[in-house]
């Protein structure tokens, strides 16, 4: 069948990647279940990364994240908030109302450094499930 050179067709994402997925996600509710909604992002930070290690995944925070240009590594400014086992990005928010811009923050982060699956979850909710979004790129 035809398909346009434009239409991006995607592999499904890899168990491992799914697994540490999963990791995250369960360490999101362990900290919103434990220092509730409303705190400051850098809070959630800490934690997130304390709790991610306690399950023997490594984490680190606050990545920066270059331009490949022509070549060349540009300094962009752009910043990571949790980069997990080099495959998973997460995103952290203590926001009133998320914003399209957050998608766009985090679609940028997953496209410059070809990572495939993020997270962009915002504390700031009375249940968390609402406050988390998944994306794939």
């Amino acid at each position: 069948m035809y398909q346009p050179s434009t239409q991006r067709v995607f592999q499904p994402i890899p168990a491992d990647v799914e697994r540490i997925g999963k990791v995250v996600l369960n360490a999101a509710f362990k900290v919103h279940t434990t220092l509730g909604p409303g705190l400051l992002e850098s809070v959630y930070q800490v934690a997130m990364k304390h709790a991610i290690e306690k399950s023997g995944v490594t984490v680190k925070t606050d990545v920066k994240l270059p331009i490949m240009f022509e070549g060349i590594k540009l300094d962009s400014g752009l910043q990571l908030d949790l980069l997990v086992e080099k495959c998973v990005i997460v995103e952290l928010k203590s926001v009133e109302r998320m914003n399209q811009l957050y998608q766009k923050q985090l679609l940028t982060y997953l496209r410059l450094s070809r990572i495939r699956l993020g997270f962009l979850i915002n504390f700031n909710v009375p249940y968390l499930k609402d406050g988390i979004k998944r994306m794939v790129a």
